[in-house]
């Protein structure tokens, strides 16, 4: 049996309709060996399927998960820097999935797709799934883009995404999404990203910036929804919430933000519409130890369900890609 004949689209199992999950027998071979043979073929099956969830592999520590990870993906794992949720750094340049209260959902986002730059590649690896719940859901980007309405889209097309972030008590310090304490290698952070920067007073930082909310994967030339207004937005976190945001913190210092690029506000029924999108496209798939996902992360959203439970999930990324 040829490496093409063994792992094809045709041998993935269906979830919710969709081809999506590869068993592996290892017969006695290590993961990190198995990585090295089949690499090629899981990447072209990537390329052709655009998420994979790897079922067998049985991988047990973060390090066995980061030399899986990079062999698969041929590339080094990339710095998780300009970061926008809390995570814990192991070794490896492998991280912690989002580190938000288990009664939290993580809506669907394509990762870093609010940044200039991001991977194109994302791992995640389950080594305890939790007792109910929290599973990664994902959605495919060019079903949300077509379930979206055409005049949304050329609005969007035509004035992009305005995102702006306040860092301080509230949210995640500058500190911390920068990883570094030096002003100065936060000020060349920005001027090399296209990042507009504003100092508060001693401690506070403003920034925003400016990119598009479609975009073409490089290589099937596919439109895909590229963005994270619907996340950004400060309608994001509930009307509860959000009074209090705004009632604390006024509307120009609110953690986050997002806007068309011009400063337009974005209209709740239209945010509405691009999360009605967004639901209608998730499919997902409970957790089992060892479990491997790999999406490409412009064909793939990822999110993260309520759980109950411990929960331990990594997670990894490679092959930097921007506009």
């Amino acid at each position: 049996m040829t490496v093409l004949e063994k792992y094809s689209v045709a041998q993935l199992q269906s979830v919710e309709g969709m081809p999506l999950l590869l068993e592996v027998a290892l017969e006695g071979q290590r993961a990190t060996h198995w990585a090295a043979e089949y690499g090629a073929q899981i990447d072209a099956l990537l390329d052709a399927n655009g998420a994979l969830l790897i079922r067998g592999l049985n991988i047990m520590s973060s390090k066995q998960f980061g030399q899986v990870l990079s062999t698969l993906f041929d590339a080094e794992l990339l710095n998780y820097s300009y970061r926008s949720t809390p995570r814990t750094e192991l070794k490896g340049n492998v991280y912690t999935a989002t580190e938000y209260h288990p009664d939290e959902v993580i809506p669907q986002h394509n990762e870093h797709a609010y940044s200039n730059k991001w991977a194109m590649r994302l791992g995640l690896c389950c080594l305890l799934p939790p007792q109910a719940g929290g599973e990664t859901p994902i959605a495919d980007s060019r079903e949300v883009f077509n379930r979206i309405p055409q005049e949304i889209r050329d609005k969007f097309a035509a004035k992009k995404v305005k995102y702006v972030r306040n860092y301080g008590d509230i949210d995640l310090p500058w500190s911390e999404v920068f990883q570094t304490t030096d002003k100065r290698e936060v000020e060349q952070y920005c001027f090399n990203n296209q990042l507009e920067f504003e100092w508060i007073g001693e401690h506070r930082l403003r920034t925003s910036q400016i990119n598009p909310a479609i975009a073409r994967h490089p290589k099937t030339n596919e439109q895909v929804w590229f963005n994270q207004a619907h996340l950004f937005h400060v309608s994001s976190l509930g009307e509860e919430t959000c009074a209090q945001l705004l009632s604390a913190c006024g509307e120009d210092g609110l953690p986050r933000n997002a806007f068309y690029g011009d400063g337009e506000p974005l209209e709740g029924e239209v945010l509405d519409l691009i999360r009605a999108a967004y639901d209608d496209t998730t499919l997902y798939t409970p957790w089992q130890k060892g479990d491997l996902m790999l999406v490409d992360n412009m064909l793939f959203t990822h999110g993260r369900r309520p759980f109950s439970g411990d929960r331990k999930v990594l997670v990894g990324m490679a092959r930097e890609y921007g506009w």
